[in-house]
């Protein structure tokens, strides 16, 4: 049987990485019993000896896994997940149990193997970034739920104890729902980096330009959040100033990307943002 929801289902996490590891620690601070972190490599298992110390919880290589746990929680790289269900599959351990990934792209009909074998499955993924030397915290962030009902409703409530908020996404959505993702995030440190490339062109060493683009960087967000997009919006653009557009355009030829990045952000501003002038930027930026 699914425990009831006024339990709280033993976890084991296989793939202690970047996000396996936050969510770990996120789980137990919640009052979960982390029974199991299951490594995949020796590397691994030896990195995440500190982890499974301060968890209490028993060190498994992926081939030994004890998987006695009531919910596995799989934080394996996407391209992993098919492989470790279908391996997973042939032990016949998995009728009364919830298995999660925590995938963004893919939904939770990669863990039919799975499924088949009597297990409820869900995808559960967390819109936060997860990066080498920084463990965010889950409060207030927003978990995308999809999947068997009766594993969406035990992953509703493990986020909520997180004090996360959830919503329920549509399997033909979520490839979508992970490029929006990635426009939050990595994309958007790919802007930045493009931007101090551009800052080096004018002369400046990167160091000192990432130095100098924090504060109107957090700014635009406190802007943003404040004001909205409209509101957090300035510069040549919103002011219709088409011969600075022109000017930038030209210095940016000696950096093609940082062009080419000029040009379809400021294509999708002139699309959804306030701009005077439109039609004379708008045949700035196709010349």
């Amino acid at each position: 049987m699914l425990p009831s929801m006024r339990e709280k289902p033993s976890v084991a996490v296989i793939g202690p990485g970047r996000l396996g590891t936050a969510l770990a620690l996120q789980l137990a601070r919640a009052g979960y019993r982390i029974s199991e972190i299951v490594s995949r490599t020796p590397a691994s298992a030896r990195q995440t000896r500190a982890l499974t110390q301060t968890l209490k919880a028993r060190s498994s290589r992926y081939p030994n896994a004890g998987l006695d746990a009531g919910l596995i929680w799989l934080c394996v790289p996407d391209r992993e997940i098919a492989v470790v269900a279908e391996d997973l599959a042939t032990r016949k351990i998995w009728k009364g149990k919830t298995v999660f990934h925590s995938s963004g792209a893919l939904d939770s009909d990669i863990l039919d193997p799975l499924r088949e074998c009597g297990a409820k499955v869900a995808s559960v993924h967390p819109m936060m970034t997860f990066v080498r030397g920084a463990v965010p915290t889950m409060k207030g962030i927003t978990f995308a739920l999809e999947g068997d009902a009766a594993a969406v409703r035990l992953a509703r409530q493990i986020v909520r104890g997180f004090g996360a908020r959830t919503f329920l996404i549509r399997k033909q959505n979520k490839a979508t729902y992970h490029a929006w993702g990635a426009f939050t995030s990595p994309l958007l440190v790919a802007a930045l980096v493009t931007a101090e490339q551009v800052a080096r062109a004018a002369g400046l060493k990167t160091a000192e330009a990432r130095r100098m683009m924090l504060p109107i960087v957090c700014q635009t967000f406190v802007n943003y959040a404040a004001l909205g997009p409209a509101g957090a919006f300035s510069g040549p653009l919103v002011r219709g100033d088409a011969e600075i557009v022109r000017k930038h355009l030209q210095a940016l030829k000696k950096i093609p990307e940082a062009r080419a990045v000029y040009i379809a952000l400021a294509r999708s501003a002139l699309r959804h943002l306030p701009a005077e002038n439109r039609s004379q930027l708008e045949k700035v930026l196709k010349t």
